[in-house]
């Protein structure tokens, strides 16, 4: 199956992507990652202010298959997080690159978004996959 990656998205090995709006940044799973895990039944997220450390666990993703830690892709503050998702898993299913993004991030280093995939680099991945 070809997946379609948003060129402004960047992507972590661990299948997150981050799309930097204004001083924030938006996180959520690839269409891929949620292609794999199949019917998303419960989404675990952290609380608002929580402060969240790359390459750390920040929630759960439970599928009929598995349960999947999900990892921070940037080091940060959350701000927001998406109630739809968490009242409707299946949210994160129809759209997980748009309705159903799962964080919004303040970030303590914007840098950090620069050592994430591009879309080109990330579709390489996948495909090899």
């Amino acid at each position: 199956m070809a997946f379609d990656f948003p060129d402004q998205f960047r992507f972590a090995d661990s299948h997150e992507y981050v799309r930097q709006e204004a001083e924030f940044v938006r996180v959520g799973l690839s269409a891929y990652a949620v292609d794999q895990l199949g019917d998303i039944v419960f989404v675990d997220l952290p609380e608002l202010g929580s402060e969240l450390s790359r390459g750390t666990s920040f929630g759960t993703v439970e599928s009929v298959k598995a349960v999947e830690e999900m990892y921070a892709p940037i080091t940060g503050e959350v701000v927001q997080r998406n109630e739809a998702v968490l009242a409707n898993p299946e949210e994160l299913q129809n759209d997980p690159h748009g309705e159903g993004w799962l964080l919004l991030i303040r970030p303590s280093e914007l840098p950090q978004i620069e050592e994430l995939m591009d879309s080109a680099t990330y579709t390489a991945k996948v495909a090899a996959a």
